[in-house]
């Protein structure tokens, strides 16, 4: 069965292109121009990703991604103009798993498509080969079985990226872990290039927790190299 992709964007012509590329690699490909026909579509679909560009007419990119976290955990990927730090981090904050900068190669775009999609299988399979079901620290529970997580008793909401991050931490405790390799493993992506998607996932996480980079309690970072569980 093909993966179901849906393009939210208002540039027939980048449309156009994206969808030839996506259906040239066998994935079906659904397309909405606005936020608002994007909702009505998301009732109705069960998509596998979602490829969202932040400018649309109406109600913007930042809004959908907000209302598809709400409900909904497959990856959405935000398409940004060029060098427009503010909101890669704003679109990643809200939930978004990864970005991609306009303008940009068919080969990337598919490649970090494919990888979105192998975490997305990943998250949804229950894997517990070679690991403890649950991985603790601190009155902090990651059950590997049910992707839930608990602190003190609480359960707290994160994304597919926050859990994933934490899981890998929380499996090399005591380790410092690169974001090179954060980034190589979760996205299985080889395009890495010292952007801010990591630290912005990071930051995020250590708010849900109640943590902080200063004397923090769970996420240290280790400047230069990347992080550790303290």
């Amino acid at each position: 069965m093909s993966n179901k992709i849906l393009v939210v964007e208002d540039e027939k012509s980048i449309v156009e292109f994206i969808e030839l590329y996506l259906e040239n690699e066998n994935f079906e490909v659904y397309k909405c121009f606005t936020a608002e026909a994007a909702l009505k579509i998301i009732e109705t679909i069960e998509f596998d990703l979602v490829l969202l560009d932040i400018m649309l007419p109406g109600k913007d990119g930042f809004f959908l991604c907000k209302k598809i976290r709400e409900e909904y955990r497959y990856p959405i990927i935000m398409l940004t103009a060029k060098n427009d730090e503010v909101s890669k981090i704003n679109g990643l904050t809200l939930g978004a798993d990864d970005y991609i900068t306009k303008p940009f190669l068919p080969l990337e775009m598919i490649a970090r498509v494919k990888a979105q999609l192998r975490r997305y299988k990943k998250y949804n399979q229950i894997d517990v080969e070679d690991y403890s079901s649950v991985l603790s620290y601190l009155g902090l529970e990651l059950n590997i079985k049910t992707r839930e997580c608990n602190l003190k008793g609480e359960q707290l909401n994160l994304t597919p990226s926050e859990y994933d991050i934490l899981r890998l931490l929380l499996e090399h405790k005591g380790e410092v872990v690169s974001s090179d390799e954060l980034f190589r493993i979760i996205w299985h992506d080889g395009y890495y290039t010292k952007n801010n998607t990591i630290s912005v996932h990071v930051r995020h996480l250590r708010e849900k927790l109640g943590d902080k980079a200063v004397n923090p309690k769970y996420i240290k970072t280790v400047w230069g190299v990347g992080y550790k569980i303290v």
